[in-house]
């Protein structure tokens, strides 16, 4: 009779299977899609890449189940679907291997890169909900693996261990190091983690076997469980639109063999492995007779049913608190009317123009000038750059927008880092158009994080933490705003998403441009529970092609029938004399429930953005130009 999973870990070695994802990536499949919705759309196609690890030798098969929880399926329109795809999970694979094989469930981490901020009570509901499919079906056992922090891993652990028995196999993805993202030493954290009951802990995925060696030698003893290994196959390379990893079988042949000196009593692999590594790993470990594992009382982790890891946390250090000189927007428009004027950057190196109109706005009192980021996907000047310039040349504040279609995570990281060191603390997150609707059709669009998960992320700088979860230095200072389209056909239902923003951590919201003031008494009654202030959108419309182009073409605008009449036929000074006209009227409503004026200037045309924010000041009695 086969003895039990958590048997089998103290007596011998196991050998484990290698990745489902970059393999399959590998056979052709494209990145950015769901490969744990083909446990219900391809199973054949994961029943072979079971069965060819199984042939190869492993021992213990993960089911194809890594990041089937609520969270990330959500991402995919899949979050009904997550207890099938669980359950699919588990059924596959063990038709996939034979009776002397494992089947665990593979869970991964939640709060991983851009989701860190994701709340415990949602984090608790995903592992719940995924842990009971896994384990209803009947797994052998549970693999937590590409973790980053203690806590995470322990709230996961702690949900298995209250619900049954089964052997907990606890994965971390650390650096070489050998210290969890959130400054746990590896002898600290394995020791929690053997203390609240798992029965294997060990290293998976972030690097190559060398990197992971020298994780494992930073240890100053033992764990006093069994450990697994399951490294990467090296770094990846970019190769003709495929990612490819460099270690060869033979390679990893000879690490299994270090590894299990170190004491690993399960070794597999993560991304880039193939069947071939695992065979690899297999053959080099056929004659190895593992050591006992010690145990002792002292490896015990001691107040197990605290909330909270027993071990020192690494001290980030934070700058002092720098009091600014001028309040924020947000304490602005809490006491007063704040007008926000959007320029657009220049399309070519040009920038005499710019900076004539942020010298006329703020002369004219405008609370700050606020810069899209290659709006509408056409190539533009930086923002970044031209805000540096503002604040040091005028002392005008600068409102920097930031699109998740430019820039990568690494990217858009670095660009934070940049507009912190610049002292440029007031950013709007946006999504961004497509690139492909732009002056460059055939550049990428990039959208690694939605405009919820940016806000979230930008957040996190706030509390000292990058975004792949290290702690940093120091704080950052962001005020965040998101955006906001009111016209639609149910504002209901744009305002609950809208709500979902502030969830994340908006500080303030920015509208589209609105063209009926009774949509604005719309606005105004629909958002007044929200905890944040809205700053409306006005943009007063340049001509009577302007005005039709903006209301066919342009995505969440629209104009009323009232407008377009009366814009109809005017061009030119005359257009831009109407159009000023209808803005101070929409103007007048605003101000009666909003604090919060965005004024947004078509064409460069500075000047009509200037009247406008004189008849903000002309109308609350604020006539003399504020003090920057």
């Amino acid at each position: 009779m086969k003895p039990s999973l958590r048997e089998a870990l103290q007596t011998t070695w196991l050998t484990g299977d290698g990745a489902m994802g970059t393999f399959l990536h590998q056979q052709g499949f494209p990145v950015n899609v769901s490969y744990e919705e083909f446990n219900v759309l391809r199973p054949e196609l994961v029943e072979r890449v079971h069965r060819l690890y199984y042939e190869a030798g492993a021992k213990v098969i993960e089911t194809n189940t890594f990041s089937a929880n609520y969270e990330n399926m959500y991402k995919y329109g899949l979050e009904s679907e997550v207890e099938a795809i669980n359950r699919a999970g588990v059924r596959i694979a063990r038709s996939a291997v034979g009776s002397d094989a494992y089947v665990v469930g593979a869970v991964g981490s939640i709060r991983a890169g851009k989701k860190r901020n994701v709340r415990t009570s949602h984090l608790t509901r995903a592992f719940e909900q995924q842990l009971g499919a896994l384990m209803d079906e009947g797994v052998d056992g549970i693999m937590l693996e590409t973790f980053y922090d203690l806590d995470e891993m322990l709230l996961a652990l702690r949900l298995i261990r209250k619900a049954g028995d089964l052997p907990v196999i606890c994965q971390f993805a650390v650096e070489d190091v050998g210290r969890t993202q959130d400054g746990y030493s590896l002898n600290e954290a394995f020791s929690a983690l053997a203390g609240e009951g798992a029965d294997v802990v060990g290293l998976n995925c972030r690097s190559g076997p060398a990197g992971i060696i020298r994780a494992i030698d930073t240890m100053t003893e033992s764990a006093g469980v069994p450990m697994s290994i399951f490294p990467n196959a090296g770094f990846p390379d970019y190769v003709d639109g495929k990612y490819t990893y460099v270690a060869t079988p033979e390679y990893f042949a000879d690490a299994a063999t270090r590894f299990a000196d170190r004491g690993a009593r399960l070794i597999g692999g993560c991304c880039g492995t193939t069947p071939d590594h695992i065979a690899a790993i297999a053959a080099a470990l056929g004659s190895y007779v593992p050591s006992p594992i010690e145990t002792g009382a002292e490896q015990t982790r001691q107040g197990a049913t605290s909330d909270q890891p027993a071990a020192a946390a690494v001290a980030v250090a934070e700058r002092e608190t720098i009091i600014p000189q001028e309040p924020s927007l947000v304490d602005k428009v809490k006491t007063r009317h704040t007008v926000i004027v959007e320029l657009d950057p220049p399309r070519d190196l040009d920038i005499r123009k710019f900076m004539d109109g942020c010298a006329a706005l703020q002369q004219e009192g405008a609370d700050a000038v606020t810069l899209a980021d290659n709006s509408l996907a056409v190539t533009r000047m930086s923002n970044l750059a031209l805000a540096a310039v503002v604040k040091e040349r005028l002392g005008l504040r600068p409102l920097v927008h930031i699109a998740c279609r430019d820039r990568n995570l690494i990217g858009t990281q670095s660009h934070m880092m940049g507009l912190d060191a610049l002292g440029i603390d007031h950013v709007l997150a946006v999504t961004g158009d497509p690139a492909r609707f732009g002056d460059l059709p055939d550049s990428s669009s990039v959208y690694d994080l939605t405009s919820f998960e940016m806000i979230r992320m930008i957040k996190q700088l706030n509390e000292g933490t990058a975004f792949s979860g290290k702690p940093l230095k120091q704080k950052a200072s962001f005020v965040v705003g998101a955006a906001f389209n009111p016209n639609v056909k149910h504002l209901d239902k744009a305002i609950q998403r809208l709500e979902r923003k502030i969830d994340s951590g908006a500080d303030y919201i920015m509208t589209q441009p609105v063209y009926d003031a009774d949509l604005i008494k719309r606005v105004a009654e629909g958002t007044k529970h929200l905890s944040v202030p809205v700053f409306i959108g006005i943009m007063p419309l340049a001509s009577g092609r302007n005005a039709e182009y903006l209301h066919n073409e342009v995505p969440g605008i629209q104009l009323s029938d009232e407008v377009r009449r009366r814009m109809a036929g005017l061009e030119g000074e005359a257009g831009r004399a109407e159009g000023v006209r209808i803005a101070e009227e929409l103007l007048d409503t605003a101000m009666e429930h909003f604090n919060g004026i965005y004024l947004i200037t078509p064409f460069m045309f500075y000047e009509m953005s200037v009247h406008l924010t004189r008849h903000v000041w002309q109308k609350t009695g604020r006539t003399q130009p504020a003090v920057q």
